[in-house]
């Protein structure tokens, strides 16, 4: 059942095996995929429900043929539930369910999260305030480098890097936010026993050492076509924002962006040259109204609000990206002024600074939108 375990009561351990299993079975199952699932949860009402219905209520569910039917009705004899929870304990790796603490919280937004994630490393808090990267798999030179420069400079901000460990600038971007010392969760596009490509093992290593590796499959399931357009929902939804960097037209990159726009994350695209067939896609998306970002700072400056506040690993509260550009007298002025309307005299006592310079820093933080003036003495977070 993986680490998470060993942090409960016997009873509860016993509880929550008996769950992970049952949610092994249904979620494990050929012909089961993240539509159907929500389609069989939406009928029954859990897992338990699902295993014990009949043929004909089975097959009233969208998509659910006899065969699958049948399947489902027989399921302990197609899913080796404890193999798996056998597997996940003999190589380190979390199951994660939908209920655990370490269960990313923003996938929740999903309307098909998946129920059980397999987790190699560590899921952080700060982890929250993520950006994804993604492009080709076929990275020019210009791309490598801008992949890198970004990548970099937004895990030195204190920025989780999210990718898919694949060739070209996912492997990059992975790499970069190693090398910045920050942390980075890749998400497969098969199990974690079936790494791919085989090439980045070493790298898949370290990006457990320093973040997460994350699938929905199963650890034995070897990677197919089909599946990567599935987990760019995953890489999509845990980020605040999906930086796309060199995609060609009909690029699995291009998918991710329109998935990100379609959960409410923002899409920053890095133009590239109007010949270049690597940035076909990235142009036009940029045509079609995605923003356009040079560099780590842009970034930053458009990640907008989080949902909730993010404890960093540096140990400041974030409540928006662009939080991260500031100094050490605008962050000192910023967290003595409250959600509710703080008078301006307080912020100089809690700040320890001058009058002038509060009012000139209240200044910049209205300009980067962290702040509003309610009146010549009042002000509020935003």
């Amino acid at each position: 059942m993986g680490r998470q375990g060993g942090h409960f009561s016997m009873q509860t351990q016993t509880d929550r095996l008996s769950t992970c299993l049952t949610w092994l079975r249904l979620t494990m199952l050929p012909g089961i995929g993240p539509r159907i699932l929500t389609d069989l949860l939406h009928c029954f009402g859990s897992p338990q429900a699902v295993l014990a219905g009949s043929h004909a209520e089975l097959t009233s569910v969208p998509g659910v043929g006899s065969t699958l039917a049948n399947r489902i009705r027989h399921a302990e004899d197609h899913v080796a539930a404890q193999s798996i929870i056998d597997w996940c304990t003999a190589h380190g790796v979390d199951i994660l369910l939908r209920s655990d603490p370490s269960y990313p919280r923003s996938l929740l937004e999903l309307g098909d999260a998946p129920p059980l994630l397999f987790s190699q490393g560590t899921i952080a808090p700060g982890d929250a305030l993520a950006v994804g990267i993604v492009g080709t798999r076929h990275a020019t030179v210009y791309g490598r480098r801008q992949a890198e420069r970004i990548a970099y400079g937004l895990a030195r901000a204190g920025v989780t890097i999210v990718s898919g460990l694949a060739r070209g600038i996912d492997s990059v971007a992975h790499q970069a936010a190693l090398d910045a010392e920050g942390r980075t969760i890749a998400v497969l596009g098969g199990g974690l026993g079936k790494l791919y490509p085989p090439e980045n093992e070493s790298l898949a290593r370290s990006v457990a050492a320093s973040g997460a590796l994350l699938s929905e499959y199963r650890p034995d399931a070897a990677p197919r076509g089909g599946m990567f357009p599935q987990r760019n929902r995953l890489i999509s939804g845990l980020s605040m924002a999906v930086v796309v960097i060199e995609a060609p037209d009909r690029s699995g990159a291009l998918i991710t962006a329109r998935l990100a726009a379609e959960q409410g994350r923002e899409v920053l695209v890095l133009p590239g040259p109007v010949n270049g067939r690597a940035s076909q896609g990235c142009n036009q998306l940029i045509r079609d109204g995605a923003t356009l970002i040079r560099g780590p700072e842009d970034v930053l400056e458009d990640l907008g609000p989080a949902a909730a506040a993010i404890q960093t690993a540096s140990g400041h509260t974030v409540r928006n990206g662009s939080e991260l550009l500031l100094n050490e007298q605008e962050r000192q002025v910023l967290e003595a002024i409250e959600l509710q309307s703080t008078a301006i005299d307080a912020v100089v006592v809690r700040s320890g600074l001058p009058v002038h310079r509060v009012l000139a820093t209240i200044s910049v933080l209205e300009s980067r939108k962290l702040v509003r003036r309610l009146s010549g003495q009042y002000v509020s977070r935003i």
